[in-house]
Parts: structure tokens; C-alpha cells; sequence
């Protein structure tokens, strides 16, 4: 081959020809080359030349090209290959770039694929040069624009030139956001605060950006901001607890409790959000930054010169704005509540729960009872706007009369009875029954049963009224001693066993005691196992005691005159483990005497029974002209020992506590301290 055939070779223009045709052209030349009259070397040499005129490429890498040609969608671009590759007019972001002639870098993914082109991608290399530029602002905290493209859990996706990045909705602006669906869209300027190379992803922020353009002012304010000072303030947040403020790139919190004298249920109630007010700076912490802010501390205290304001025995009006157990709180004007108690509220109902009467809301009328400057508190009352029924009640309820009325409340310690609406009084257990011991009220009555009782003492101070049930009829102890003296043999039904004997009935409606020593000549420990409620068995009274109303009974000396058969009935009948004889119950020795075997009402009830209101009066309207007797003090050899007492008492926690009409066991209502 000639030079200057090899000259004219390396001069000739390469032709831009199309990607499919290109690799034929090649082929074809080879062919021609051959068919000329060249031998192998110099064909080799030649082609050599030839070769030397391509780049030298790879894959998976970013390379320069030159725009060629743009076929309809398509673009083809020379990268000095054997053939052009081509890309979609898709993939430029910029149309403006898409010029045959312009120089643009693309992404080589294959240098052949199956059917021998290129394969390249504009779309890769603009992501692969936008990540390393994304890596370059994030370490230099430049500043980057980006678009909202849409609302995603948590805040935004945000496209950045073409990468994809998250936006927290906390990083979006230091003020609360109110409708995130208004940054749909919206270009903002970005500063990128993480990356994660692993996972590609990136994180910005719009919010710090704010910050760092406030941090002069910030840092200024902290250096001058002190306890005591009136500063201006906007509303930014509304919590349950209290209200965000911005005092120009520092936060304050004025706590709920802080934004009025008066009571409030809502922060939301006093403020509004983006609402410029001032604020009074209670207190400011420099190391943790922190201050803490009030509304109410810039109006006076509404306690002072309250006395120049009210007086004791005024009448206000006010809106019940608390209710509690043991009354009422209403707020007179801001800031100044008063306190109706329970007490104070009726002179006749016993209210139990101020809701009976008053509700959340309601304007009531009131008197000032009291009022306390150095504590703050104001006690109020209701029913000294109405008069006092009880100084009437004297004439309309004389004592000794008969009344009717209904069983209102059923306590331990007796019932209370409605006399008329709002009036009740007490009937005490032990004047319930003349002969019965009376164990369970609840046994006796029902609440509103009518009952018929006598008035046996009216005390207005106390607002107090004690009746009667028993004082119906005649004291019938007169005539039971002719039926039960001493030595009367009697078939008694077990009532209630307890520490030192049983409570038995006799006669179908009296009841009596029968000690424990009088059960066996013999110590029965287990007796109260033995003897069930509503056994019957004779027995033998030993004691009848007319002024102190009690009957005492004993089964040995019932025994001591009968046979061995029936003393052995009376055992086995019993289950005794321990037996006895005749021999036995004749030796038996009285030893009742000496010991206490009687009990009184308050060994059931408990000693802490309320007061009495009784007055010893003749009753001149009884057709029996019965005397309503007084209690009688016993003899003190009567009255059982603490020890005793003690043991025969029933184990009850709730000799103290509350009646469920506001009574506690001495009969007055009670106030919280």
C-alpha cells in the first residue's frame, strides 16, 4: 500500500451514520479493503490506523458526547465509539440542551447490547453530577432550591434538580404548620442536614434557615431579657396545658394558670393564634434557655381592696364554675370564687351533693358569709336569701305529738323519717322497740315506708328532730314482770349468738340474754357453732330487771330438776362434745352474780351512736297518758367492763364514718377543713 494512499485514508472525513447502519459500514469495509490488492499485513496495519481514530471507554461511567442528530424522540450522540447511542428526548430535564452540535455528558450503561448499540443514559448522569453536588452543599451548608412535589406521613417529598429528598413537617418553619397542603408546589431554598449514601436518601430542612436568619436578634434578646420585664409577644401554639409564644426567635410558654385571674377551660378562650400581645416575664432560666411567661400578672390582683368591694352579709350573684363533694364554688367576678357548702345551701333537705341543687353553669344568688383576706377564701350561702322553716317548726311539730311520715334513710344507727318535704328527723335504734334488740335496721323498715312516730324533741339550733317508734304504745316491762319472774320456765328460739351468750326471743316478740356459762355446767367454747339462728330449747329465767329492761335466762337451772333422759336429749340435740350429768348441774353453783351477762344496745351498734335530742315530757295526747321516760344511767355494777365491752361488740369499722345524709355519728354535718 502506497503513503499516499494511507495519507487519503486517514484524511476521509468519518460520516455521522446512523447507529443501525454503522456497524455495517465497518463490515463493509473490510470486505472492500479486501478485495483490493492489499496482503493481510498491510491490511492489518491498516486497520490498526483506523481503530486509533475511537475513544477509549468503559462502563457504568460518565462520558462526553456530541449531539448528532435528533430522529423524532430520540436524540443519537457520538461518544467516539464505533457507533452513536441514543436517549430519549425524555430524559433532559432542559429542552434548551437538546441542539445537534451541543457537548453533553451521559451515562454509559452497556458499550453493546444484544443488538449491538450503545446503550447511555442523560438521565443518570444528571443524578450521578446532582448527588455529588448535593454532597458538596452539605458539607460547604450552602443553601439549595427545591420544589414540594407532594405531601407524604410526616411532611414532603421534595425534588432537587431532579434527585428526590424528604422534608420533615417539623423542619419546615418555626412557627407551627396550619394547612401543610398550601407547600404543595412551592419552591423554597433548602439547606441539606443529612445524607445517607447507603440508601440514597436525603433530608433537608427550611426551618433552620429561619433560625440561623434569627439568631442575632435571639442571641440579643437573651442577653438583656430579665425577670419582671414587659415584653411583646405572637401567639404561635394553643395546648391544653398553655400557650406558645415567639418573643422574635426565642420561645416562652405562659401556662394556663397564668393567663387569667379567673377560671378558664381553654387556653383558645383568652388567646387567638398569630395574636400579638404583651406578656410579663415571671421567670427566666439562661442555662436552659427557657422563660416562662404570664397574661394575668399585668392586671392587678382582684383580691385587692376586695373589702372596699364587699362585705359580709351582701348579696352577689355569680356562675357555679366547680362542683365538689362537699359543695359548690362560684366565681363572682374574676378571679374572686366563693364556696356554698353543702350546709349552706338548705335550711330542711340534707343535701349529700351540691348537685342536687345546682348545676355547672348556673348563675345562683348568694350571701357572704365570710371573708377571708389573708387565705383568699370566701364562704357563701344559699339559704339565707329564704327564712329559717325550723323556727316554726316548734309550733308545727309540739314534742309528744304523733306524726306521720316517710322512711327517708336507713343507717346503722337508726332511720330518718320525712315528716313533710325538706324536714326529717331521727329515729334512734334504740327507740325502735321496747323489747326488741334491734340488730339490723335494714331487717325492720324499707325506704319510703310510712311509719308513725312520736316527737320526742325538736332542736332548731342543731336543725335537729329525735322521734320515737315505741313511744306509741305503753312501756309493756310493767306488765311482763308478773309473766316472767324469776323461776319461770320458757321454750326460747336462738336470735343471734354472740361474744358471752345468744340473744334469744321468748314470747314471740321479747328478747332476752342467755350467758354462755348458763348454756352447760360445762365450758361450751364452740357454742356459737353449736347454737344456730332459730333453734329452739327450754330454758329457766333467772333475772328480770324492769328498770334496766332486760331478762336473763339460764339452761342449768332449767336442767337441774329434769331427768337423765332429757338432759342427755338436750346434748345430743346439740352436738356437745364435752357432756355433762344431773350430778354435774347440781353442783353447778350460781355464778352469774358476779359476772356481766347482760349487753346493752351499744354493744351492737357501737359506743359513737349520735346525740339525742329527747326531753322528758308527758305526753297528755297518748290515750295511754304514757310518761316518755328519759334514759337511765345503770347502776355501775351493771355496766359490763371495758374488757367485756370489748369482746361483746361486733367488729365494725365504720362506727365514725358518714350516714349517707351528711351526718356523721354525732349527728352534725361535716365541713372540709
Amino acid at each position: 500500500m502506497s503513503e499516499l494512499e494511507t495519507e487519503n485514508l486517514e484524511q476521509k472525513p468519518v460520516q455521522n451514520t446512523p447507529v443501525k447502519d454503522k456497524a455495517k459500514s465497518d463490515s463493509n469495509t473490510k470486505k472492500t479493503l479486501k478485495t483490493e490488492d492489499y496482503d493481510d499485513e498491510e491490511f492489518e496495519n491498516m486497520l490498526k490506523l483506523y481503530e486509533k481514530t475511537f475513544n477509549q471507554i468503559k462502563e457504568n461511567e460518565l462520558v462526553k458526547g456530541k449531539i448528532v442528530a435528533i430522529n423524532g424522540e430520540d436524540v443519537l450522540i457520538d461518544i467516539g465509539s464505533k457507533s452513536d447511542g441514543r436517549v430519549s428526548v425524555n430524559e433532559f430535564s432542559n429542552p434548551d440542551e437538546i441542539v445537534v452540535g451541543n457537548e453533553i455528558e451521559v451515562f454509559l450503561e452497556k458499550i453493546e447490547d444484544k443488538e449491538g448499540q450503545l446503550v447511555l443514559s442523560k438521565k443518570k448522569a444528571d443524578s450521578i453530577k446532582m448527588w455529588d453536588r448535593i454532597v458538596e452543599i452539605h458539607e460547604k451548608g450552602e443553601i439549595i432550591k427545591g420544589r414540594c412535589v407532594r405531601r407524604i406521613k410526616g411532611g414532603f417529598v421534595v425534588d432537587l434538580n431532579g434527585l428526590t429528598a424528604f422534608l420533615p413537617g417539623s423542619q419546615i418553619d418555626t412557627k407551627p404548620i396550619r394547612d401543610y397542603d398550601e407547600y404543595v408546589g412551592k419552591v423554597l431554598d433548602f439547606k441539606v442536614i443529612k445524607i445517607n449514601n447507603a440508601i440514597e436518601n436525603i433530608i433537608v430542612s427550611h426551618k433552620i434557615i429561619i433560625e440561623e436568619s434569627m439568631a442575632g436578634q435571639r442571641n440579643e434578646l437573651l442577653k438583656t431579657i430579665e425577670k419582671g420585664m414587659n415584653l411583646e409577644a405572637v401567639v404561635k401554639a394553643i395546648t391544653d396545658f398553655g400557650v406558645f409564644v415567639d418573643l422574635g426567635g426565642l420561645d416562652g410558654l405562659i401556662h394556663i394558670t397564668d393567663l387569667s385571674w379567673g377560671r378558664i377551660n381553654h387556653p383558645s378562650d383568652i388567646v387567638k393564634l398569630d395574636q400579638k400581645i404583651q406578656v410579663h416575664v415571671i421567670e427566666f432560666d439562661k442555662e436552659k434557655e427557657r422563660v416562662y411567661l404570664g397574661l394575668k400578672q399585668l392586671q392587678k390582683h382582684p383580691w385587692e381592696n376586695i373589702n372596699e368591694r364587699y362585705k359580709i352579709g351582701d348579696k352577689v350573684s355569680g356562675k357555679v364554675v366547680s362542683l365538689t363533694d362537699y359543695g359548690a364554688f362560684i366565681e363572682i367576678e374574676k378571679g374572686i370564687e366563693g364556696l356554698i357548702h353543702v350546709s349552706e345551701m338548705s335550711w330542711t333537705h340534707h343535701i349529700t351533693n351540691p348537685g342536687q341543687i345546682v348545676t355547672m353553669g348556673q348563675l345562683v344568688e348568694a350571701q357572704i358569709l365570710n371573708i377571708d383576706i389573708d387565705e383568699r377564701k370566701l364562704s357563701l350561702g344559699m339559704k339565707q336569701l329564704t327564712p329559717n322553716p325550723w323556727q316554726s317548726l316548734l309550733e308545727k311539730f309540739p314534742v309528744g305529738t304523733k306524726q306521720k311520715g316517710k322512711v327517708c334513710n336507713i343507717t346503722r344507727f337508726g332511720v330518718f323519717v320525712e315528716l313533710e318535704e325538706g324536714v326529717d328527723g331521727l329515729v334512734h335504734i334504740s327507740d325502735i322497740s321496747w323489747t326488741k334488740k334491734i340488730l339490723d335496721v335494714n331487717s325492720f323498715f324499707k325506704m319510703d315506708q310510712e311509719v308513725e312516730v312520736v316527737i320526742l324533741g325538736v332542736d332548731v339550733a342543731n336543725q335537729r328532730i329525735s322521734l320515737g317508734i315505741k313511744q306509741l304504745i305503753e312501756n309493756p316491762w310493767e306488765k311482763l314482770e308478773d309473766q316472767y319472774k324469776a323461776g319461770t320456765e320458757a321454750e326460747v328460739k336462738v336470735m343471734k349468738p354472740i361474744e358471752r351468750g345468744i340473744i334469744v326471743e321468748i314470747g314471740g316478740d321479747l328478747d332476752a340474754f342467755l350467758p354462755a356459762s348458763q348454756l352447760a355446767p360445762v365450758n361450751i367454747r364452740n357454742f356459737k357453732e353449736l347454737f344456730k339462728e332459730g333453734d329452739t330449747f327450754m330454758s329457766e329465767v333467772i333475772e328480770f330487771d324492769k328498770s334496766n329492761k332486760k331478762i336473763v335466762l339460764s339452761v342449768n337451772e332449767y336442767l337441774k330438776d329434769k331427768t337423765e333422759d332429757e338432759i342427755t336429749a338436750y346434748q345430743d340435740k346439740f352436738n356437745f362434745t364435752r357432756r355433762f350429768t344431773l350430778k354435774d348441774l347440781q353442783e353447778k353453783k350460781k355464778a352469774y352474780e358476779s359476772e356481766p351477762i347482760d349487753f346493752r344496745i351499744e354493744d351492737i351498734i357501737g359506743e359513737d351512736d349520735p346525740n339525742l335530742v329527747k326531753q322528758p315530757v308527758t305526753i297528755e295526747t297518748f290515750e295511754t297518758k304514757a310518761m316518755v321516760e328519759p334514759k337511765e344511767d345503770k347502776p355501775e355494777s351493771e355496766v359490763p367492763s371495758e374488757e367485756v365491752k370489748q369482746e361483746m361488740k361486733p367488729d365494725d369499722s365504720d362506727d365514725k364514718q358518714q350516714d349517707s345524709v351528711g351526718h356523721d355519728d354525732t349527728g352534725e354535718d361535716k365541713k372540709p377543713e
